[in-house]
């Protein structure tokens, strides 16, 4: 709540960020417990930026973006942690006779005062977004210690857990339940997709997955070990905590903020002690429809047309980690309509798909690919989706449904496009049945993606050009640019991941290719005649766009010799 809202309003509305219909709509749409500013960030009329560049012009104060700031950690440690929350305020740095703080609203003129008696250095104010300020306040003062309401405030949800023990009732005050819980508010903070919780020799080491790097964010006294794995076993609900010498698995739905999440646990017991590993599944990501997985317009139009194809297989092939699961999710929700069924065979099921029929593998009482297989194909589905074709009996399955009538999904381990025709085959099918069955194969990679906040124009170097096979002529309207790092990406240059593709048409002239039993670089090379980009070049494309950098597509198509 800004201090002076209706003079702010009338602030925004001469400086033209909103209308006198915005301002009326926003009015008209308030709840109780809601502002006009709340209604007017929550529909998008105008955003925390806009608010604080507004207010730093009418205060006569410098609007600082703290994203890019340089911040002094030692003015950070001299400021008392309560204070800042209390105030919402980030110190940045001191120059000797000036403490530099950056407020959200310097029409505030009782918290500046307020500022002013709790801070013995004599401060000049800039004003930044709240946003920003409350994102940095859990980042340098953490969110040990806050009250459920202050908590909720700067938008660290407490963690609610579905399934297994609750996150925050008995016991909840036990140091050990505060830092699993803190774990996992930091690690979704970061946007990481794995939790590493690693025994050393003398410590627990912590480390984080983040647009599939690793990071290692903590060290904890070995000690600990036992009681944070026990911990995390109880939330699964499921997991024996008498039972350290096997591997188990097993898995915690939970909600943290207003995100409902699912985490998937795994334990290895090692020479220090278990080794647990959560990965954390944000469902918010089905929501990606095919351009955000990173096709550009020719290769989506082509993709589109293929997954509406009436019957026939699909592959998607790349590595472990490659997105592959993703892309299925994506192509599945595209087609997902009241006249289709779609049934789905996942080891283990994911995410839950609204209006699809998701069928959990279960080895153990026989319930194996190929079994649940056999029984959906008396459900009549018009698309099935197979986690993963791994023997030739669910190979063989997956090509009788498309050759009666059913339009087949499924994944492969393998490192181009054309060789998922020599897996199937070194699998047991037969090549006939390949060509007959396989309508395209795609095989992806993810890069790294450009941080927004602090790209910059970049060059190619003459190593690079001929790593990537680039020609001088190619650079002519490139926007190359790299990420010179910053607090947003944790100074690395890179915020997000996308895909990059090479998409393999099944046409006449390949089926007798395979027909005849042509080795994997003649299929390629006829791929490529018939316009199939590579891996490689794909990602040059995305270079020249500005998207990602040209190490990140050499990292990742190591492999790619064309």
């Amino acid at each position: 709540m800004y201090a002076n809202e209706d003079f702010l309003l009338e602030l925004l509305e001469e400086n033209g960020t909103v209308t006198a219909s915005d301002l009326e709509q926003a009015r008209h749409r308030k709840k109780n417990t809601q502002s006009v500013i709340d209604v007017l960030l929550e529909t998008g009329k105008v955003s925390e930026e806009d608010l604080a560049r507004t207010l730093a012009v009418s205060s006569g104060m410098d609007f600082v973006d703290l994203t890019q700031a340089e911040i002094d950690e030692s003015v950070v440690e001299a400021v008392d942690k309560d204070a800042a929350r209390r105030y919402k305020i980030i110190p940045i740095n001191y120059n000797g006779s000036q403490m530099l703080v950056a407020v959200a609203d310097p029409l505030d003129f009782d918290t500046l005062d307020a500022v002013r008696h709790v801070i013995p250095y004599e401060l000049e104010f800039v004003c930044s977004p709240m946003k920003q300020i409350k994102q940095l306040l859990v980042e340098l003062y953490g969110s040990e210690g806050l009250s459920e309401e202050q908590a909720a405030d700067l938008g660290v949800g407490g963690i609610s857990v579905m399934d297994g023990a609750e996150g925050g009732e008995e016991g909840g005050d036990a140091p050990v339940i505060r830092l699993v819980a803190q774990m996992l508010q930091e690690a979704y903070q970061a946007k990481a997709s794995d939790i590493h919780i690693e025994p050393m020799e003398n410590e627990v080491r912590i480390r984080y997955r983040i647009d599939g790097a690793l990071h290692k964010v903590a060290e904890h006294p070995l000690r600990l070990l036992s009681a944070m794995v026990s911990r995390i076993k109880i939330m699964t609900g499921t997991m024996s905590i008498a039972e350290k010498r096997v591997p188990q698995d097993g898995r915690v739905r939970a909600t943290i903020g207003d995100k409902d999440l699912d985490l998937r646990v795994s334990t290895v017991p090692t020479s220090n002690g278990e080794s647990i590993v959560m990965r954390i599944l944000d469902k918010s990501s089905l929501l990606l429809g095919l351009p955000q997985l990173g096709f550009f317009s020719d290769d989506q139009e082509n993709f589109n047309q293929l997954i509406r194809l009436p019957d026939g297989i699909i592959l998607v092939t790349g590595p472990t980690g490659s997105g592959k699961t993703t892309t299925l999710y994506a192509c599945l929700n595209e087609i997902n309509k009241p006249d289709k069924k779609i049934i789905t065979v996942e080891d283990p099921v994911e995410y839950v798909l609204s209006g699809i029929n998701q069928v959990q593998v279960k080895e153990d009482i026989g319930m194996t690919f190929a079994a649940a297989l056999r029984s959906i194909l008396r459900q009549a589905p018009n698309i099935i989706m197979i986690g993963e074709i791994r023997d030739i009996e669910t190979a063989s399955i997956a090509i009788n449904a498309s050759l009666t009538g059913h339009l087949v999904f499924s994944t492969l381990h393998t490192n181009d496009a054309p060789g998922a025709v020599a897996r199937m085959a070194d699998i047991g099918v037969k090549r006939f049945l390949i060509a007959s069955a396989v309508r395209a194969i795609v095989a992806q990679r993810l890069v790294r993606t450009i941080c927004p906040d602090c790209a910059a124009p970049a060059e190619v170097t003459e190593k690079e050009m001929s790593s990537l096979n680039l020609d001088i002529s190619q650079m002519g309207g490139a926007e190359v640019k790299m990420g010179t790092g910053c607090r947003t990406c944790r100074s690395t240059g890179y915020r997000g991941r996308l895909g990059i593709y090479e998409v393999f048409n099944i046409n006449d002239e390949v089926t007798h290719m395979i027909n005849d039993e042509l080795s994997t670089p003649q299929l390629r090379k006829k791929a490529r005649e018939l316009g199939m980009r590579t891996l490689r070049e794909d990602g040059v494309r995305k270079v020249l766009a500005g998207i990602t950098t040209a190490q990140e597509v050499i990292r990742v198509t190591m492999s790619d010799s064309d």
